[in-house]
């Protein structure tokens, strides 16, 4: 069961809204809830309308999340090192990393799981074994799995510390003006829209450079390093500041000329230590071949430096 105390300045809120965004939930998912009478104020169940007043209870059922069975899968995989400790991936964009409601199977793990078998690090819980870090579905690159749990607390305390070195590719919509610079904008919950992110004055502190690598007609190829990881970060940042990436359906219209689905963007190249030897470690994935060919078909369109 989780408590909240309504504050003075979140009284007269409606509670459905009230408790999207104390509980980090979605609106529709608030509402079900309330509707069900697992959320109740000051004991009593209320409507999606009730206000809340200031010192208000309200208690919540936490639901109990669905178990999904875990299973390893057959499914083809880019490897591009793998060792006794760890394996490192080239993920195929449109492929969801870790299991989850909705996404039972296909995803990473599974892929995974059938090359390593039981040799995967339990830290990252049942549904998330050895995943360490992790890459939007529709990102493609490189990302790293630990198949034990000394490997997988080292790269996570490194990755926390912001050791591990990250690149990213993306094709954005515009013409960059600047050769290089820095976003520092911070992330956090969209308040319009619970399954998004963006730039919010209560965020998290997310930092992003890019260098321009080519210009063309209407588009620009961007080297991205992010020295933060918070969720859709680099999205969120090039789409605040007027260069939302190619395809990205949730941060621009997904509307683009080739009519791909899914944002232009790809996990170039990790540096790290290795977890266990120590060794530094440069690792590189290479393009999607969609991709290639998107910027085969640029390559006639590019703008001539100045």
């Amino acid at each position: 069961m989780e408590k909240f105390i309504v504050e003075k300045e979140d009284a007269n809120k409606r509670i459905d809204a009230y408790i999207a965004k104390s509980a980090n939930i979605s609106r529709v998912n608030a509402q079900r809830l309330i509707s069900e009478g697992k959320i109740l104020v000051n004991g009593k169940s209320v409507k999606h309308s009730y206000k809340t007043q200031e010192n208000d209870e309200i208690t919540m059922e936490q639901e109990e999340p669905k178990e999904v069975e875990l299973k390893a899968e057959n499914i083809p995989l880019e490897i591009i090192y793998e060792d006794k400790d760890i394996i490192v991936v080239n993920k195929p964009k449109g492929m969801v990393v870790h299991p989850a409601n909705g996404n039972p199977d296909g995803t990473l793990v599974n892929a995974v799981m059938a090359i390593c078998k039981d040799s995967l690090s339990g830290i990252g819980g049942e549904l998330r074994p050895g995943i360490v870090h992790r890459l939007d579905k529709d990102t493609s690159g490189i990302i790293i799995v630990a198949k034990n749990d000394k490997a997988h607390i080292n790269l996570s305390e490194q990755i926390k510390n912001h050791k591990v070195e990250k690149t990213y590719i993306a094709l954005v919509k515009g013409n960059v003006k600047e050769n290089q610079a820095t976003i520092n904008m911070p992330i956090g919950r969209s308040n319009k829209d619970r399954k998004k992110m963006a730039v919010t004055k209560n965020g998290k502190t997310a930092i992003t450079h890019f260098k321009v690598l080519k210009r063309y007609d209407k588009y620009t190829l961007l080297e991205v390093k992010i020295e933060t990881g918070r969720t859709h970060q680099i999205r969120v940042h090039l789409s605040q500041i007027g260069y939302p990436i190619v395809g990205d359906m949730v941060y621009s219209n997904g509307k683009n000329e080739w009519g791909i689905e899914g944002q232009c963007l790809h996990a170039k190249s990790l540096k790290f230590k290795h977890p266990i030897t120590g060794k530094e470690m440069y690792l590189e994935a290479p393009l999607p071949e969609y991709f290639q060919k998107i910027l085969h078909e640029l390559d006639g369109r590019k703008i001539p430096e100045k």
